[in-house]
C-alpha cells in the first residue's frame, strides 16, 4: 500500500450483511442435532435451530475475507460428523469442519485449481457431492468440471485426491447435482448447452435449434477417472436439478425444473411429466407461466417428498409414485409423478427441512422465516394432478392446470429472523432526544418492505413492574442460607425505614426476619453458613440463623457513610474518614480488625471482591475519596488495611465493583476494579491478583448523572449492571470474549441488583422512581434492535421533515397492478364465484402484470404513532423516483414536499413517456400533504435537491434550476453537465457535486450574477455511481454498483479559483482535457467491502463520539469509515494488519489485500474487521505480533477496542 497517502480511514462493519445466498444442513458439531450453515457475502455463519422452543441462535460467525459462491455439506460414510466444502473465489477448493469445543472453523484442506476472481472458466460457481461423500464435482459456468476423490486415511483423518477432469470446451452450465446411487460409481448430473454451432453461425438458426442436455458423468473409482455415461435433450427451458433418492430408499434419477413444467428423467427409465400449476384468480393473468426457483428433497422412513417453491412462493409437493412387485414391496421403477398445492411462503434463496419436523426458508428479501410442520398435507382437499395426464415429450403442448391460493394450512411460522436485505436508503437522525442518535432505514421489497429503526441496545424481557408505597433509595436480594438456589428476600431501603419482602408464589412484606426496620439500610450481605447482615447509617446487625441479632454500633457522634460486604468480610467507612474492616471468625461471629484505617479525604465508595474459590477471604479492599483517588489496601493478614496502590481519576468516584470477568486476553479469567464517576464516566481497570497493581485502563461515558455500577449475571457469566442516565450492561461477548459496554433498551433504573427466583432463575431487580421493576436480558449476540413498520410497495428512496420526527417514503412496484386496476378487476362481471377473493398481499404478493407500475407516498411517524399516518397513491402508470423537501425563498421560506415520477418506465433500456415534478404542502405539522400541482417534464427526474431557496432536478443528463410559480415550476436555468444519467446531487454553498449513473461524479459551480451552471472539475476514472456524501467542502465519499467506497478530493487551487467572485468566465474558456472538465480529482481512498453501497452520510453515532462516515449495503450491511488523527495510529494498524494477514489467513484461501483490492488497489484504508479477528488468535501467536510490534497483548486489545467503542457499537 503506498503509505503516502495523506489520509487514512478505518473500515469497521456495524452489522454484517443479512441477505442469505446460501444455506446449508448438517449435524456439524458431530452430535445427534442438525445445525444450519449459512453464508452471507463474505461470511460463513453456523445457527443451531432449538426445536423445543422453536428459535434460532447463532453460535458462530465468520468472515472469511472472499466471496462464498456455493456451500456443500458431506460426509464420510460410517462417520457422524458433516464437513463443509466452499466453493469461493479464490481460485481453490476448501474444506472445512465445525470444532465445537473451542467454537470455530477449522480449515483441513485447500486445493488449488485456478486463478482466483469469479470468471467464467475457472470452478467455483457449481459445487455437488456424493450423497455418500465418496466425491465431490466443482464446475465453472463454462467448460471446466473437476472431480475430488474424498477418503480417510490410516489416521481416520479425511483426505482429498488429486482432481480428476471433466473438460468440455464451449458448454454451458445450468445446474448440477449428484445423483443418489446407494454405492455403486458416483454419478453427477449436469444440464448442459454445447454452442460451438451458434458460435459459427451468423443466421441464428443454429441458436434456434440449440438442444439443452441431461449430462450424466460417472467417476470410475476403479480406474480412477471420469467419464461421459449417457446424456438425452431435456426442455430448453430447464434450469434446476434436484437429487430423487436412490440405492434401496427409491428410484434414483433426477427431476428437470423447467418453464411450466417438471420432468422426472434418468437413465433406462422413462420420462414423467407434470405441469406446475398456476394461480386462479380474478388479478390473475391465466397465461402468465411459473418456473421453480427453490426445492428440497426430505427423506422419511421408506418414503420421500419434494417441496418445491415457484417465483410467487407457492410451495408445492411432488412425490413419485413406484411399481409394486406381488409382495407390494417398491422395485425401484416410476409408475407415475405427483404434484399438488402445498402452502405458500415467501420467495427463497433456499429451502431446508430439519429432521425435528421444521422448516427453515433464507428468504431472498425480507426477514426469514422458521416453520414448524403441523402436517404433511397428505389428507387435504386439494387437486393432485399426475403425470398419466401429461405427455413426457417436452415439445407437446398440454392443458395448464390452476389452483386457488389459501391462507397457510400446512406450516405454522414459529420465528422471524430479522433481515434487512434489500437495504435501499438509510439516515441517521436522533429523534427520541436520547444522548446518541438511531438509524433509520427503509428496506424488503413488494409487500414485505419496512420501515425499519435501529437503536444500540440490548433487548430486555420484562417481567414484574410494581409500584411502591414512597420511593426507595436502594434494593437487594439475598438468600437465607448458602446453599439455596433461589433469593429469599428483597430489601428495600427507604430514607427513613427498611422494608422486606418475601420471594415465593406471590411477593409479600414480612417483619420477622431481623431486618432493623427504623433505619435505612446502605448493605444486605447472606454471611457464613446461614447468617445475615444488614448495615445501617448507625451499625451493623448480625442477624444468626435461630434469630439471635448481635450489634455492632457505630462510635459516638459518627455514622456509616458506605459499605461493601461478601460473605467472609465486612467493611465501613465512617463519617470521620474512618475504615472499620470486619471478618468472619471460626465461629461465625464477625470479629472487628484492631486499627482503624484513617483515609485523607471523605470516603465516596467501597468494594470487596468476591471470596475466590479455596481461599478464606478476598485480598483487597478498594476505597474511593472525594479527592478523587481509589487506593487499593491489602487485606492479608500481615499487612492488612495497608496501602497497595493508588488511582488518580478526573473526579470523585462515586461506585467502585471488584470482580472476576472472563478475559479475550489471557484466555481464562481475570479480575478487574470497575469504577463509577460522579462526572457519568466508567472506568474499567485490572488488578493484578498479587501485587494490587492496578493497569489497562478503559473509560466510558455513560451519561452526565454520577455511575452506580452492581454485580450481575446473564447466560451464567459475570457481567456489570452500570447505572447513569442510560441503564448500560458490561459484559463478554459470547463469542469472542471481548468485553462490550451495551445500553438496555428500557426506562433509567436508579439501583439494581441480581434476582434469582423459580420463575426466573437468572434476572435483575431495579428502582425506576417510585417502582419496582423484574427483567431479564436473553440475547447478547445483537446489539442492535430493530422496530419495524410495515410497507405497501418496494422502498426506493425517503426523506425526512426538516423539523418534526416524521419521514416520507416513496415506494414503486414494476410489473404490479396498481390498485385501481386490482379493484376494476376485482369488481368486473366476468369474476367467476371464488375468484374475486384478494389474498393478503404481505404472504402472497402482489398481481403479476408486463408493463404496469404500482406507487404510492407515505407518511411514516416512527416515533409516536409507530406506523404509516396517510398513502398517497399514484394513478396513471406512474412511478416515484426520487423526493426531497424544499423551503423556497420565493414563498417566504416555506418547506414543501417535492417528488419526481415517471409515466410508463421501462427500465432496460431505459425509456418512458414522460417525468412529472409534484409539489406537496404540509399540513398539521406533517402529518398531512395536500397536492398543489405538478410540472410535466421530458424525462423522469432521477434527483432533487434543495439548494439556495430553489429547486434542482437531475433530468436525463440535464440539471436544472427550478423555482415555485403558482400553475407549476418555473425553469430558471440549465446545463448539461454530465454524459449519461444524473443519479445524485449534493451540494454547499455555491458548489454542486453531480453523480452520473456511470461516469463519477462533476463538481459544478452556480454563477449567481450569470446565472450559469459551470462543470469545473471531474474524475478519471468510470465510476458506476450509487451514492455519494460531502465530506467537507473539496472531498466526497462515494460507492459504486460493483461494491467500492472511495474518497475523491478537488485540487486546493482549482477549488480556490472556482470560487472567486468573478463571472466564471475563466471557467468556461478553460481548455478541456480529454473532452471533459478543464481539472481531474484526486482518489484519496478506495476500499472494496464487497456490498454495494446505497447510501453513505456523514455522522456521530455515540454521545461525544467523532464524525464518522456511517454508510450502507444493499445485503443489509452497516458499516463505518473512521477518520485516523494520528500518523502513529496509522503506522501502527497498518503494521498490524500485515501481521493478521500472515498469522490469520482467510478461511477460504483468498489473499486478503487482493481481495480488498478487487477492482482497485486498496488505498487510505486499513480494515478493521481484520484488525478485530486479533482477539481470536491464539495466545502465542498473540504473543507473538504483541513482541513484533513492541507492545503489551492488552494494550493492542485496548486500541483495537478503543477505535470501535469511540465512535459506534
Amino acid at each position: 500500500m503506498a503509505t503516502t497517502s495523506s489520509m487514512f480511514m478505518y473500515s469497521l462493519t456495524i452489522q454484517p450483511p443479512t441477505s442469505v445466498t446460501q444455506a446449508i444442513l448438517g449435524q456439524f458439531a458431530g452430535t445427534k442435532e442438525q445445525q444450519i450453515v449459512t453464508a452471507s457475502g463474505s461470511r460463513l455463519t453456523i445457527h443451531r435451530p432449538d426445536p423445543t422452543q422453536g428459535k434460532i441462535t447463532t453460535i458462530l460467525s465468520h468472515d472469511v475475507f472472499g466471496i462464498i459462491r456455493t456451500l456443500a455439506a458431506f460426509r464420510l460414510a460410517g462417520s457422524n460428523k458433516d464437513y463443509i466444502i466452499i466453493g469461493s473465489d479464490s481460485g481453490r477448493i476448501t474444506i472445512i469442519e465445525y470444532v465445537p469445543a473451542q467454537n470455530q472453523f477449522n480449515r483441513l484442506h485447500l486445493e488449488t485449481f485456478g486463478k482466483s476472481g469469479v470468471r467464467r472458466v475457472i470452478p467455483g460457481q457449481y459445487l455437488a457431492v456424493d450423497p455418500k461423500g465418496r466425491a465431490c464435482l466443482i464446475a465453472s459456468a463454462e467448460k471446466n468440471k473437476l472431480v475430488y476423490v474424498l477418503n480417510r486415511n490410516a489416521q481416520a483423518e479425511l483426505t482429498i485426491s488429486s482432481p480428476l477432469e471433466a473438460h468440455k470446451p464451449q458448454t454451458l452450465v445450468f445446474a448440477l447435482v449428484g445423483l443418489d446411487v446407494g454405492y455403486e460409481n458416483p454419478v453427477f448430473a449436469v444440464l448442459e448447452v454445447d454452442y460451438t454451432e451458434c458460435d459459427q453461425d451468423s443466421t441464428g438458426q443454429a441458436f434456434q435449434e440449440v438442444e439443452k442436455l441431461l449430462v450424466y458423468y460417472e467417476l470410475d473409482l476403479g480406474l480412477n477417472h471420469v467419464v461421459r455415461k449417457w446424456s438425452d435433450p431435456v426442455d430448453r427451458t430447464a434450469n434446476m436439478l434436484l437429487q430423487v433418492p436412490g440405492g434401496g430408499d427409491g428410484p434414483s434419477g433426477v427431476l428437470v425444473c423447467g418453464l411450466d413444467n417438471i420432468t422426472y428423467r434418468h437413465l433406462n427409465q422413462d420420462a414423467f411429466r407434470v405441469p406446475i400449476p398456476r394461480r386462479r384468480g380474478a388479478t390473475e393473468n391465466p397465461e402468465r407461466k411459473r418456473c421453480i426457483i427453490a426445492g428440497v428433497m426430505h427423506k422419511m422412513r421408506g418414503a420421500f417428498f419434494f417441496l418445491l417453491q415457484s417465483e410467487d412462493g407457492d410451495l408445492f409437493k411432488v412425490t413419485i409414485d413406484m411399481i409394486e412387485d406381488d409382495n407390494g414391496q417398491p422395485t425401484g421403477e416410476v409408475k407415475k409423478l405427483k404434484i399438488k398445492y402445498f402452502d405458500t411462503v415467501p420467495i427463497a434463496s433456499n429451502l431446508c427441512i430439519l429432521k425435528s419436523g421444521f422448516l427453515f426458508v433464507a428468504s431472498e428479501t425480507g426477514n426469514h422465516h422458521f416453520y414448524q410442520f403441523e402436517k404433511l398435507g397428505d389428507d387435504d382437499n386439494e387437486t393432485e394432478y399426475d403425470s398419466d395426464s401429461f405427455p413426457a415429450d417436452p415439445t407437446e403442448a398440454y392443458r395448464a392446470v390452476y389452483f386457488h391460493p389459501r391462507p397457510s394450512e400446512n406450516v405454522n411460522l414459529v420465528e422471524s429472523i430479522d433481515s434487512m436485505n434489500p437495504q435501499l436508503d438509510c439516515k441517521v437522525a436522533n429523534l427520541t432526544d436520547e444522548d446518541a442518535p438511531q438509524i433509520y432505514s427503509i428496506c424488503g421489497s413488494g409487500a414485505r418492505s419496512s420501515f425499519r429503526m435501529l437503536k444500540h441496545g440490548l433487548e430486555v424481557n420484562d417481567i414484574v413492574d410494581s409500584e411502591l408505597p414512597s420511593v426507595p433509595a436502594a434494593v437487594w436480594t439475598t438468600k437465607i442460607t448458602r446453599n439455596d438456589e433461589f433469593d429469599a428476600y428483597i430489601v428495600l431501603s427507604f430514607d427513613n425505614g427498611t422494608l422486606v419482602l418475601s420471594i415465593g408464589e406471590t411477593v409479600e412484606e414480612v417483619t420477622d426476619t431481623g431486618f432493623l426496620s427504623s433505619a435505612s439500610t446502605l448493605a444486605v450481605q447472606q454471611l457464613g453458613e446461614d447468617a445475615l447482615i444488614q448495615v445501617h447509617p448507625k451499625g451493623i446487625r448480625h442477624i444468626r440463623a435461630d434469630q439471635r441479632v448481635n450489634e455492632w454500633p457505630v462510635p459516638q457522634h459518627r455514622s456509616i457513610v458506605a459499605a461493601t460486604t461478601n460473605e467472609r468480610q465486612v467493611a465501613v467507612a465512617l463519617s470521620s474518614g474512618e475504615i472499620v474492616y470486619f471478618e468472619m471468625d471460626t465461629d461465625g461471629s464477625l470479629a472487628e480488625y484492631d486499627e482503624k484505617r484513617e483515609m485523607s479525604g471523605t470516603v465516596t465508595c467501597l468494594s470487596l471482591g468476591e471470596v475466590p474459590e479455596g481461599r478464606v477471604r478476598s485480598q483487597f479492599l478498594a476505597v474511593g475519596c472525594d479527592d478523587s483517588t481509589v487506593r487499593i489496601l491489602s487485606l492479608d493478614p500481615e499487612s492488612t488495611l495497608e496501602n497497595k496502590s493508588v488511582q488518580a481519576l478526573t473526579s470523585a468516584p462515586s461506585a467502585l465493583s471488584i470482580m472476576a470477568m472472563p478475559d479475550s486476553t489471557s484466555g481464562g479469567s481475570t479480575l478487574y476494579l470497575h469504577i463509577g464517576l460522579y462526572s457519568g464516566v466508567y472506568l474499567r481497570t485490572v488488578l493484578d491478583e498479587v501485587t494490587g497493581e492496578l493497569s489497562d485502563t478503559r473509560t466510558r461515558f455513560l451519561g452526565p448523572k454520577p455511575a452506580k455500577l452492581f454485580k450481575v449475571s446473564v447466560k451464567g457469566e459475570p457481567a456489570v449492571l452500570a447505572l447513569s442516565s442510560r441503564s448500560w450492561l458490561g459484559y463478554s461477548d459470547p463469542q469472542t470474549k471481548t468485553f462490550m459496554l451495551t445500553p438496555l433498551s428500557y426506562v433509567p433504573l436508579e439501583w439494581g441488583s441480581n434476582f434469582s427466583s423459580e420463575q426466573c432463575t437468572e434476572g435483575m431487580v431495579g428502582i425506576q422512581g417510585q417502582n419496582l421493576r423484574i427483567f431479564s436480558i436473553e440475547k447478547l449476540g445483537s446489539n442492535l434492535l430493530q422496530q419495524s413498520i410495515p410497507l405497501t410497495y418496494t422502498p426506493r428512496k425517503f426523506v425526512r421533515h426538516p423539523e418534526h420526527p416524521l419521514f416520507y417514503t416513496i415506494e414503486s412496484d414494476n410489473n404490479t397492478l396498481s390498485i385501481e386496476t386490482k379493484q376494476r378487476l376485482l369488481t368486473g362481471e366476468t369474476v367467476v364465484n371464488g375468484d374475486g377473493i384478494e389474498l393478503p398481499a404481505e404472504e402472497f404478493g402482489y398481481a403479476r402484470a408486463q408493463g404496469h407500475w404500482a406507487s404510492c407516498i407515505h407518511i411514516v411517524d416512527p416515533i409516536n404513532a409507530k406506523s404509516t399516518l396517510q398513502q398517497i397513491d399514484l394513478t396513471d402508470n406512474e412511478a416515484a423516483t426520487t423526493i426531497v423537501a424544499v423551503s423556497f425563498s420565493s414563498q417566504s421560506d416555506e418547506t414543501f414536499l417535492v417528488v419526481g415520477t415517471g409515466k410508463d418506465v421501462t427500465v432496460s433500456p431505459r425509456t418512458s413517456s414522460a417525468g412529472f415534478i409534484y409539489i406537496y404542502r404540509f399540513l398539521e405539522d406533517g402529518k398531512e400533504l395536500e397536492f398543489i400541482h405538478k410540472t410535466k417534464t421530458e424525462q423522469p427526474p432521477s434527483a432533487l435537491l434543495a439548494f439556495q431557496g430553489r429547486l434542482l432536478a437531475g433530468i436525463g443528463n440535464e440539471l436544472r434550476i427550478y423555482d415555485l410559480g403558482l400553475k407549476q415550476l418555473l425553469r430558471k436555468c440549465q446545463a448539461q453537465v454530465v454524459p449519461n444519467l444524473i443519479v445524485g446531487l449534493q451540494t454547499q454553498g455555491s458548489r454542486i457535486i453531480v453523480s452520473d449513473v456511470q461516469e463519477s461524479i462533476v463538481y459544478v459551480v452556480y454563477k449567481y450574477q450569470d446565472n450559469r451552471l459551470i462543470p469545473f472539475v471531474d474524475d478519471v476514472v468510470a465510476r458506476w455511481t450509487t451514492c455519494t456524501t460531502m465530506v467537507d467542502y473539496e472531498t466526497v465519499a462515494g460507492g459504486d454498483k460493483f461494491g467500492n467506497l472511495w474518497l475523491l478530493r478537488c485540487p486546493q487551487k482549482v477549488s480556490e479559483e472556482a470560487d472567486e467572485d468573478s463571472s466564471g468566465g475563466h471557467l468556461v474558456h478553460e481548455r478541456q482535457y480529454l473532452q471533459g472538465a478543464p481539472n481531474r480529482l484526486a482518489l484519496m481512498c478506495h476500499f472494496y467491502p464487497q456490498d454495494i453501497p446505497t447510501s453513505m452520510q456523514k455522522t456521530q453515532l455515540v454521545a461525544g463520539g467523532r464524525d464518522v462516515l456511517v454508510w450502507t449495503g444493499l445485503q443489509g450491511t452497516l458499516g463505518i469509515l473512521v477518520p485516523f488523527v494520528s500518523r502513529e495510529d496509522v503506522d501502527f494498524f497498518q503494521t498490524l494488519e500485515q501481521h493478521l494477514r500472515g498469522e490469520e489467513a482467510p478461511l477460504a484461501g483468498r489473499d486478503h489485500l487482493i481481495y480488498r483490492s478487487y477492482y482497485v488497489p486498496v488505498k487510505g484504508m486499513i480494515d478493521g474487521d481484520l484488525c478485530e479477528r486479533y482477539s481470536l488468535l491464539s495466545n502465542d501467536k498473540k504473543q507473538m505480533i504483541a513482541g513484533e510490534l513492541d507492545r503489551s497483548v492488552r494494550e493492542i486489545e485496548r486500541k483495537i477496542s478503543d477505535m470501535r467503542t469511540r465512535v459506534a457499537y
